[in-house]
């Protein structure tokens, strides 16, 4: 008797000590679920000038984060390339002259006891000289968004008056969000093209004086469509590639499951290796946000991937999502976009 209860009790002691083990599991799991998660993304108030101090909000976050960390960057004139400023790690930052001509933004860590996690900023303007000029009346875009069209943007009205000017074509979402510089195309003119359609189109015009520069975004185009422009005589469409050896992105298919977007896409390169993918996801009154996701590429290869869907893109409506390519040289694919309907 004296036995069997001792081998009762001891069964009794490892399954008391497996609920425990049980328990603690699941108390493990329950805490690295409480990472803070970003729900609203972090805000730059400030104006984009020389001299001139921005100021970065947390944004809006679950689980309750302690503490919060800034990381300053400089980016390119359309939010991309993006690179830490030494130094720059307070909820403030002053704008110095090596940010001019470029996109400033913010990435800030949220903590609390069970971990980290990071969400970038929109970027800024175009930074401009201490004395640069002051734009007025901004530049405007007119003329045919048609396959084959030519868009014009004008100076815009500037004081002082300017010495020269410097123009940079972007291509953007359908909802005019989103632009990315286009190669090369740098004049006061824009041919339309084939890659352009189903996207807007704007210009920045930079404004020179000798006490510096400041640039300014026009108005986006209507929607490029494939429509071509016919003469008496022909019908002509232009049609344009990438630069030599520039990777190339294609969605195969993007749906919503639950609180998920899973896309599928296929990229091709003529540079084997690492090629990084920008994703954003974007909806109508609701800030952009960005994601970076990096491929091995030996030539051509399809790939799955799937993101958290942020709250404030789970309202009814369309949600755009875009990405773009670029491979170990720098060279950029296309911009490639597919959207949903979020019921």
């Amino acid at each position: 008797m004296a036995k069997g209860s001792k081998l009762r009790g001891g069964r009794r002691l490892v399954m008391s000590l497996l609920a425990l083990a049980g328990i603690s599991l699941a108390v493990a799991a329950s805490a690295s679920a409480a990472v803070p998660q970003n729900t609203a993304s972090p805000t730059i108030s400030g104006t984009a000038r020389e001299g001139q101090t921005l100021t970065a909000s947390d944004g809006t976050w679950s689980n309750t984060p302690t503490s919060f960390a800034y990381q300053w960057q400089r980016c390119a004139t359309d939010g991309t390339a993006c690179g830490d400023i030494t130094g720059a790690t307070s909820k403030t930052y002053t704008l110095v002259t090596g940010d001019v001509a470029h996109t400033v933004r913010v990435v800030v860590t949220a903590t609390n006891a069970d971990g980290k996690a990071s969400a970038n900023s929109a970027p800024t303007d175009v930074v401009a000289s201490k004395n640069g000029p002051t734009n007025t009346v901004k530049p405007t875009v007119s003329g045919s968004a048609a396959v084959g069209g030519t868009l014009t943007v004008s100076n815009g009205t500037w004081s002082p008056a300017p010495t020269s000017y410097g123009r940079q074509w972007q291509r953007c979402a359908s909802d005019g969000t989103a632009c990315l510089n286009i190669a090369g195309a740098n004049g006061q003119t824009y041919g339309v093209r084939s890659a352009d359609v189903g996207h807007r189109l704007r210009a920045l015009v930079t404004a020179h004086t000798s006490g510096g520069q400041a640039t300014a975004a026009s108005n986006a185009s209507d929607v490029a469509t494939s429509t071509t422009v016919t003469t008496t005589q022909t019908t002509t469409t232009v049609v344009t590639t990438p630069a030599p050896g520039a990777p190339s992105v294609r969605f195969l298919s993007l749906k919503r499951v639950g609180t998920h977007v899973y896309a599928r896409f296929r990229v091709c390169t003529n540079a084997a290796g690492k090629v990084r993918i920008t994703e954003r996801d974007q909806k109508s009154r609701a800030l952009p946000y960005t994601r970076h996701l990096s491929v091995q590429v030996v030539s051509c290869a399809s790939f799955s991937k799937h993101w958290l869907l942020l709250p404030r893109y789970r309202h009814p409506g369309h949600l755009l999502v875009t990405l773009r390519g670029e491979d170990r040289n720098g060279r950029l694919s296309r911009l490639a976009s597919r959207s949903i309907v979020i019921h």
